[in-house]
């Protein structure tokens, strides 16, 4: 689906406040090869189409009166990959964003440059934004979604916005699934996300944009703040174009 122009995000008073700037910027990203036509197999077992059609049978079954909630974390801001009437701040409890999908060896990661993908882990918290469903075509709309996420089984979360608490579905990633594994120290985290490099991009890119997107959203995440502050360091490194033009040339 593309990108869906962007709804207003309702939002408590005094969310833009105190947002401290990027240092990671599209120039720095810019150093790494913009894609790669390296790709690594598609892991884990086939996932049968009966899945999506009874998750979305489950999901709309339980969903609220008022329609269907998703919660965004992360790329879900900026690219909801579904139509949407309405965009809140909300805050949830019990999860919290974390790059503990990996390593990935596709999309934005590679067999010789693997990244981590982002998804949200078991506790503390987490700010974001709640989008409610475009009445009219849900199953469709949610089966879509679902076919676009890792085949681990959405959870309901309550989502504390400022027009009131909402239950919304959120994808999150459950230790028994097979692309699970916990965020690695923060050092090797940012050496990951300043080099992996895949058909669809970088991770760094991948990171400027959840943090632009956040901080548009009023919404400021001291633990990717700190981690783009990171990439920076290894980024700034790289000579410019030096990357690019060994990856046009063949070299490694």
């Amino acid at each position: 689906m593309p990108e869906t122009p962007p709804v207003p995000i309702l939002r408590p008073a005094g969310r833009d406040a105190k947002i401290p700037p990027l240092r990671l910027t599209r120039a720095l990203v810019d150093r790494l090869p913009a894609r790669v036509d390296e790709e690594g197999p598609v892991m884990g077992d086939p996932v049968p189409d009966s899945y999506y059609t009874e998750m979305t049978a489950t999901l709309l079954a339980e969903a609220d009166p008022g329609g269907l909630w998703v919660f965004a974390s992360g790329s879900l801001i900026w690219n909801p990959r579904m139509p949407v009437i309405e965009r809140r701040h909300a805050r949830v409890h019990g999860w919290h964003r974390s790059f503990c999908l990996g390593p990935s060896r596709r999309n934005r990661g590679s067999p010789s440059r693997p990244g981590r993908m982002m998804s949200m882990d078991r506790g503390g918290s987490c700010h974001g934004i709640v989008q409610r469903m475009t009445p009219g075509n849900e199953a469709a709309d949610l089966e879509a979604l679902l076919r676009l996420e890792p085949p681990c089984p959405p959870v309901w979360v309550r989502g504390k916005t400022p027009s009131g608490v909402v239950r919304a579905i959120a994808f999150t990633a459950h230790p028994s699934y097979w692309g699970y594994s916990p965020e690695c120290g923060i050092d090797e985290l940012a050496d990951i996300l300043a080099s992996s490099v895949g058909t669809r991009g970088t991770m760094a890119e991948y990171l400027l944009n959840t943090c632009e997107h956040l901080a548009e959203a009023g919404i400021h995440d001291r633990h990717l703040w700190r981690l783009q502050a990171m990439v920076v360091e290894r980024l700034e490194r790289l000579p410019e174009h030096a990357v690019q033009e060994a990856a046009d040339a063949g070299r490694p």
